[in-house]
């Protein structure tokens, strides 16, 4: 168990505190809703998690078959939609490996990267494309996973 304590600080600010490290973040609404946009909204916080969680779940399997992922990069654009309540409508998602990755070992991180815990916590509404580019060569693969 991990725990988290958030405490408003006003104006529609919220700092978080990760309990263990004792790390601190400091959310603010996007300017198109009410707030400042001067740090990671909550919304932003959710795509940021879920690029950070592929990410390492990737470098984890990468780890145990000595795949070298260094350099690897993700980008998520995170898209709200007002309909039928304000929420994120899309995530989309591009992960770039660098170096030569075999054909087997990119499946292997793929597979990895597919089963973060954060991608599987996320409502089914939330569409989630995926591409991955692997190498110099810039090899483009779109998976769009039915969510």
């Amino acid at each position: 168990m991990v725990e988290v304590n958030i405490s408003y600080e006003g104006d529609l600010r919220c700092k978080a505190t990760h309990g263990p490290s004792k790390t601190t973040l400091i959310t603010d609404p996007p300017v198109d809703n009410e707030g400042r946009g001067e740090s990671f909204s909550p919304t932003d916080l959710v795509a940021t998690a879920l690029g950070t969680c592929m990410l390492t779940i990737m470098g984890i399997a990468a780890k145990r078959h000595e795949i070298d992922m260094r350099g690897a990069a993700v980008n998520v654009k995170k898209e709200m939609t007002p309909q039928p309540t304000r929420r994120i409508g899309q995530l989309t998602v591009q992960i770039s490996v660098p170096g030569d990755i075999s054909e087997d070992n990119q499946r292997r991180l793929k597979a990895a990267a597919m089963t973060c815990p954060v991608h599987r916590s996320l409502h089914p509404d939330v569409r989630i494309p995926v591409t991955f580019v692997w190498g110099p060569a810039k090899v483009v693969e779109n998976l769009i996973e039915a969510h």
